[in-house]
């Protein structure tokens, strides 16, 4: 890390010294790496550092070019989105500083497992996705009605304009040629709200009994319906066969906590008709994505494919 980037944590963080810790992970296509710092002199044990260097630019109008363009943006979102949102949020890292030079971002954060966040998970039971749907809940009612500036103007990382060769992959020629209208359908709903745009289950941290949780990585946050979150989170968890036994308690969970974190004035009855009925939609909507971009991908199953029946039947009528 570079000398200057290091004096900015311990500037940050009235720290008097500190050491590079393990390595939390890489960031997605070699963009960078997640690393804890541990410090010395100062109130925090360790923060944690999310270190952006962006590769040689690549030619525009390709299909590596538009994909270094999506990743070089999501990281000025997800920089904009701690220093201008995160406070308002429901619980998230603390954002201590951020900073750019060339072709390297810096982001440092508060360290979740400090915070009592330490848990993290890989398969999880019914009181744990309740937790994080709940999170979700308490996100979508807070952000309804904020229009995502300086954030992506339609949020998650599959949404169609974004995706255009992902969509010219497709074999499905009859979902191929429905995705516009899916998208608009989810685009001219009445409630719109702040989407986490990647809520799953790898992205929420867990305290230690499961009952309470934090989310991390908002790289594709911005506005849309917040089914686009519930399907990911969900479809994240749930093989095939949980999916018809689970889904309506599950949902039935959302929506009531929904309704404890909306405002009045907001008309939840018919939030909640749209919203439900989006359902099927903003799942089909990421079956497309998983078509174009690993069509051998295992939530590409039964379950989907009905959901996905179900809406191009709808669009027909």
């Amino acid at each position: 890390m570079k000398q200057e980037y290091q004096e900015v944590v311990l500037r940050a963080c009235g720290a008097s010294s500190l050491r590079v810790g393990a390595r939390i992970q890489r960031l997605w296509s070699g963009y960078g790496e997640i690393v804890r710092l541990h410090l010395e002199g100062c109130e925090r044990p360790s923060v944690v550092v999310k270190h952006v260097k962006f590769p040689a630019r690549a030619e525009e109008n390709t299909p590596e070019g538009r994909s270094q363009a999506r990743k070089v943006r999501s990281y000025v979102v997800e920089t904009h989105w701690y220093q201008n949102y995160s406070t308002l949020s429901c619980r998230t890292p603390s954002c201590l500083a951020a900073c750019s030079d060339g072709d390297e971002m810096l982001i440092v954060l508060e360290d979740m497992d400090v915070a009592g966040y330490e848990q993290r998970r890989t398969s999880v039971k019914d009181k744990e996705m309740r937790a994080c749907l709940s999170w979700l809940a308490h996100f979508h009612a807070l952000f309804l009605g904020v229009a995502p500036e300086g954030l992506w103007a339609v949020g998650t990382y599959w949404h169609l304009e974004t995706r255009p060769d992902e969509l010219e992959a497709m074999d499905d020629a009859q979902l191929r040629a429905a995705a516009g209208d899916i998208d608009r359908t989810l685009s001219r709903c009445r409630f719109q709200t702040l989407v986490h745009g990647d809520a799953k289950l790898a992205n929420f941290c867990f305290s230690r009994s499961g009952q309470e949780v934090a989310a991390v990585d908002f790289q594709y946050v911005g506005g849309g319906c917040g089914m686009k979150d519930v399907v990911y989170f969900l479809g994240s968890c749930m093989e095939e066969r949980e999916c018809d036994k689970k889904v309506p308690g599950l949902l039935e969970h959302y929506f009531s906590e929904l309704k404890v974190s909306a405002s009045k004035d907001v008309d939840f009855a018919a939030l909640e008709e749209e919203w439900r009925e989006m359902f099927a939609f903003a799942w089909t909507d990421f079956h497309r994505f998983l078509l174009g971009w690993m069509p051998g991908h295992w939530k590409i199953n039964r379950y989907s494919k009905q959901l996905t029946k179900e809406v191009l039947h709808k669009l027909k009528l």
